[in-house]
This record gives C-alpha cells, structure tokens and sequence, in this order.
C-alpha cells in the first residue's frame, strides 16, 4: 500500500475588487483579478507536474464562492473545499488537520501569491518531512508562504499576529515551545504591492499542457485492482499512439504502486470515479479521451475503431459494445439487451468504454462529482450535443459482480438505480442503496478476461 501525500492550495475565486486590492491602483480591478486567476493556475498547475511524480492528492481550499465557480475557473480536475470559517491560523490547521485525518503521510498548503513558486519547492518540502514534523518555506515579507506537517500541531497556529512582520519568527518560537524542529526550504517573494510586479517577468514559467494531435489519453480509475491492472493497461497498450493514465482512488493494495512499475502515468486520488477521471483528464496529453474501467479489457484493434467513431460527422462520442467473461446463455441475452438499449436509446454505459474528444469534455464541464451515475449523467448531456457511435467490437468486463450477486439480481439492482435517478432521488441517496444490495462477503476480483 502506497501512503498518499496532500498538497492543499489556499485560494479565493478571482472576482475583480476583491482580490489583489493592494494592486488595483497599478492594475486596475479586473487587472488584479486576473494577475490572481494567473498565480493560482500556475501554483496548481506546478503541483500538478508533481503528482506525476509522487502520490499526491491535491486539494483546493476557497474562501468564497461556491464549487461551481470554482471549478469553471480551475477545470474538474482538483477537489474543493471551502476553507471554513475562522481566521487564517484557524483554517490553515483545520485543512492540515483533516488531510492528516484522512490518511495522508506528509501534507503540505501553499497560497497563491507566489509567482517564483515551482514543483521544486512543493518536492523538497515534501522530502524535508520525511527527517522533521514541520516544514516552513520563509516568505520576505517576514511571513512564510508554506507550511507542511506530518502529525497535527495546532500550537503553531495559536497567538500568531496574521499579516505581520513578524509570522515566521513567532510560528518558530510557537514550534520550539512544542518541541518541533522545522525544516527551512528556500524562501520566496509574495507579490502584493505593485512593487513587486517588477519581478513578475522573470519568474519561471507554469508548465502548459499541450494536447497531441491524433493521441489517445485511456484513462482508468483504479481502487485496490491490483490482481487486474496489469490485464488492463496491457489491452490499452496494444494501441497505437496511446498514452495511459491510471487514477488510484486511495487503494488498500498495490494499484498505485503496480501501475508505477507497468511504466504508466500514476495520479493519487480522492475516492470516487468521477473525481478520478476528472483528475485524469486534466493531465491528459491526447486529442481523445477513453475512459476505462479497471476490471475492462478493450479489444484487439480497438484504437482504430476510436479513431473511426469519433471522426464521424455528427458523433460528439462512442463506446464499445458490452461484453461479459462468463459463459452461458443468460449472459449472451444480458449482452443483447445492453447492444439494444445503446444503440436505440443511445444509452451506453461506463463499463463500455465511454470515449470523446477531449475538447469535448473540457467544453461539457467533465463528470458531474456525484457519487453513482456519473456516467449516465455525462452520456445524457452528450446526447444533446449530437450522436453517440458504437463500435463494432466489444470490450470484456469481468462478471465478478454478476457472478456474486447474481445475473438477474444484479440487472434489476442497476436498473433501479436508474430509475430512481430519472425520479430525481438525490445520487448520495442512491449510493447508499446501491451500497447495501452488496454482499457482505463479496469475495477477491477475479481478473477480467482470466476467468
């Protein structure tokens, strides 16, 4: 099991007379605003690079505004969370403290006004918390511009006189009174006085990402798929010009660590397969976009089927038909009626491989942040923008699920879900029930294709 790290980013939406005031005489309100808009993509996108790198979940913290703003502002591909109430030593320890809670081994939070920051610092104050409990990156304005931990110390965080001089040296004095040694990275210059903007041009450039013309970005959300990992990336990478990104949702196994060894791309997540595919996407490369599901195998030639689909007139996205490792008759009739429910009712499901441009995708918004059907959700709004195509061949899903549950049970659980969906019951509602029709000793995976 790999032990997931945290970058937490401090932010607030970009709205003009409200951020970077100290600016707006040399810049004008909507100037200000968009210098802030600027510094905060760049901070996420170094971190971003970084959690390519390592298993870092990254972890948006807005004061003010509301989930929707922000994410038509930084994409689908962060988490959010307001910061809550309280001044900033209160918010800054309750969004480190949580993270600890939540399981990760090193946490980290950074602001926003920091246009010499790179994914250098974020890494060297990640590797200074594996030799101390507290790392401090020194601001020059006498504050500091990051803060990481690894245990909860909500005594730095106490008596601390916000927005002063003096920030960094009392935050030392409140850690040696509590027996902490931190760690100093190299310090950074905040920009907030119109001063500052004479350094602007020489601060390092955010890395941009550059779509491929003609690449295909699989993206696979994973979450403890160790024993079929390996099965699926190897379906995926039978492709040709394909890049393959797998998302680990916090697995107890070694997914994360697996996908490292394949020679894949391995982002660290926070659970849930809308969230993971989000994630994924942000940091795809690829003029399309495949969404697999990590106990899926695509078929022989399945490439050059994607390609053929999507370059349609009138096809906004495609999927494969729906195929079951299992014998016997009742799964060829299951698979029938899923062949007939996609085609005719333009309906496919998640396990069949959804496929887009991504140009597509970031226009739509990515997958809604619900719980459950977040694939019938997105498909729903695709069928507005125009046709959906099915490809000729079939992807192989394991029957695990239909196997333990069993074939029909299963089929009229899903339904049901669907059903109350079109109902307008709530998806964390739905979520609930979908997780109590699950046997309570659903027994291992069995790899998909192997059984």
């Amino acid at each position: 099991m790999t032990r997931p790290e945290r970058l937490i980013i401090f932010t607030r939406p970009p709205v003009p007379g409200q951020v970077k005031t100290r600016l707006i005489p040399a810049l004008g309100p909507k100037g200000a605003a968009e210098l802030h808009r600027h510094l905060a993509q760049g901070v996420l996108a170094w971190g971003l690079k970084l959690a390519l790198l390592r298993p870092l979940g990254i972890e948006v913290r807005h004061d003010g505004g509301n989930p929707e703003e922000m994410r038509a502002w930084l994409g689908p591909g962060p988490f959010l969370r307001p910061q809550g109430p309280g001044d900033l030593g209160q918010r800054m320890e309750r969004a480190l403290g949580e993270a600890l809670q939540e399981g990760a081994s090193r946490v980290i939070l950074v602001g926003t006004d920091l246009p010499g920051l790179t994914d250098q610092h974020l890494n060297r104050a990640l590797e200074a918390l594996n030799e101390r409990d507290l790392v401090l990156g020194p601001a020059t304005d006498g504050g500091y511009y990051l803060v990481g931990l690894t245990r909860p110390a909500p005594e730095i965080f106490s008596g601390i006189s916000w927005g002063g001089p003096r920030v960094l040296a009392q935050t030392l004095a409140a850690a040696q009174t509590a027996g902490l040694e931190p760690a100093l990275i190299p310090g950074l210059s905040d920009l907030d006085r119109p001063e500052d903007l004479a350094g602007l041009g020489h601060a390092p450039a955010p890395p941009a990402l550059e779509r491929v013309t003609g690449l295909i970005t699989v993206i696979i959300p994973a979450l403890n798929e160790e024993p079929n990992l390996g099965y699926v990336v190897e379906s995926a990478l039978r492709g040709q010009g394909v890049e393959v990104i797998v998302v680990d949702g916090g697995s107890q196994d070694r997914t994360y660590a697996l996908a490292r060894a394949l020679g894949v791309k391995a982002l660290m997540s926070f659970a849930g397969r809308a969230r993971q595919m989000n994630l994924g996407a942000a940091l795809a490369r690829g003029e399309y976009l495949l969404f697999l599901h990590a106990d899926t195998l695509l078929p022989s030639g399945w490439d050059g089927q994607l390609r053929d689909m999507l370059n349609q007139p009138g096809v906004v996205a495609g999927a494969f038909q729906f195929g079951l490792d299992a014998g016997g008759p009742a799964y060829r009739l299951l698979e029938r009626l899923v062949a007939w429910r996609s085609r005719w009712l333009q309906l496919p499901y998640g396990d069949q491989a959804i496929c887009l441009r991504a140009s597509m995708f970031e226009n739509l918004g990515g997958y809604a942040e619900i719980p459950i059907m977040e694939d019938f959700e997105l498909v729903r709004r695709l069928a507005h923008r125009g046709r959906l195509a099915l490809a000729p061949a079939a992807v192989r899903t394991s029957a695990r699920r239909w196997r333990v549950r069993g074939l029909w049970r299963t089929t009229l659980i899903n339904q049901a879900i669907v059903l109350g969906y079109g109902l307008g019951v709530p998806p964390a509602r739905l979520h609930r029930w979908y997780g109590r029709s699950r046997p309570t000793r659903p027994g291992p995976p069995s790899p998909p294709g192997k059984n």
